[in-house]
């Protein structure tokens, strides 16, 4: 089908609806994770505001990436689901929990709208943290035999996945803050441009500390990357120098001064910045889909199969697009101190 495997065009669109999935659903996370620092409840009822046409829609795409590779890539699921499950349940957990709360507090009044408030925050900051710790026990690989995973329950628990989630937090702040300056307007608009700044700050560093811990996790993603315990390989190395060169450039666009409404230049660059980091982990773990021991061939169903499901995906995926995009337009004033479209 269009000249490309099969399994390569479902690792592609699975690959794309993760990435939009954090791209979209994780400034709505990051302005919960950033409501203790606001400054009152008018001011939280201004970011509720801002993310409330939008924050339910943007978790369709993780229902399409999870559910893409538990029907595309049986294998590869049946590996990764049980390393990982309690990182996960505890994300689907939290994910409930904040979408509760958040209904909640926008009807809530005196110390029930100050509860569910604490839980909207809470919630975001744990999906946040569960994210990261899959993340990070994604990356550092799972102990796999014969097909099957053979490790413990907490396999996944290391300092680097600790790491990795304390970074994932600081960048869903980061795409939080930015969302906020594209979208609101008076006190919290000038706030928020100094949260970007601080925040770009923190997740340069914080990216800086998991692109080293990557490095350490297997010699493959070393040699990936062109670098050996005693020399460097120049022209491996130049092939993907860009990366990091052009996250650098990045935070420095988001430490500027920005100019210019409706102000989406901040949330466009903290998107690239992500992608940088996405297309860095390609470049570090590609061609496996789970690190180190299966490839996407390798856990793939089989190719009638996938080609039912493409079928189906096909026609669905401009809609979902289309959809996504008109709710955005549709919604794209800026929210006033009284947390109403202007």
């Amino acid at each position: 089908m269009l000249g490309l495997e099969l399994w390569l065009i479902w690792a592609v669109l699975i690959a794309l609806a993760v990435f939009l999935y954090v791209a979209l659903d994780g400034f709505d996370l990051g302005v919960g994770i950033l409501f203790p620092f606001a400054r009152d409840t008018r001011e939280r009822d201004q970011m509720q505001a801002a993310i409330a046409p939008v924050w339910d829609g943007n978790e369709t795409w993780l229902v399409l990436g999870g559910g893409g590779l538990f029907a595309a890539f049986p294998k590869a699921y049946a590996v990764l689901m049980p390393a990982l499950y309690i990182p996960i349940i505890l994300m689907l957990l939290a994910l409930i929990f904040r979408g509760v709360a958040f209904e909640f507090r926008h009807h809530g009044r005196g110390r029930g709208k100050k509860l569910w408030t604490f839980a909207f925050s809470a919630g975001s900051a744990a999906a946040a943290i569960a994210q990261g710790l899959i993340l990070g026990g994604f990356i550092q690989g799972v102990a796999v035999e014969n097909g099957a995973f053979v490790g413990g329950p907490f396999d996944w628990l290391t300092p680097f996945s600790l790491l990795v989630a304390a970074s994932l937090v600081a960048g869903y702040a980061l795409l939080g803050a930015c969302w906020l300056v594209f979208k609101t307007r008076g006190e919290l608009y000038e706030r928020a441009r100094r949260w970007t700044t601080q925040l770009a700050l923190l997740t340069a560093l914080a990216m800086g500390a998991v692109s080293l811990g990557t490095l350490g996790v297997d010699p493959r993603v070393t040699a990936r990357w062109g670098l050996t315990m005693t020399s460097i390989d120049w022209p491996a190395f130049i092939k993907v120098a860009p990366l990091p060169v052009a996250a650098g450039a990045i935070c420095f666009g988001l430490w500027t001064r920005w100019k210019g409404e409706p102000l989406i230049t901040p949330y466009l660059l903290a998107v690239a910045l992500f992608a940088i980091g996405y297309l860095g982990l390609a470049v570090s773990l590609w061609p496996y889909i789970v690190p180190f021991a299966m490839t996407p061939e390798e856990g793939a169903a089989a190719p009638n199969a996938q080609a039912l499901l493409l079928y189906g995906a096909l026609p669905l995926l401009p809609l979902i697009l289309a959809y996504t995009g008109y709710v955005y337009w549709l919604f794209r004033a800026k929210v006033g101190e009284d947390a109403s479209y202007h």
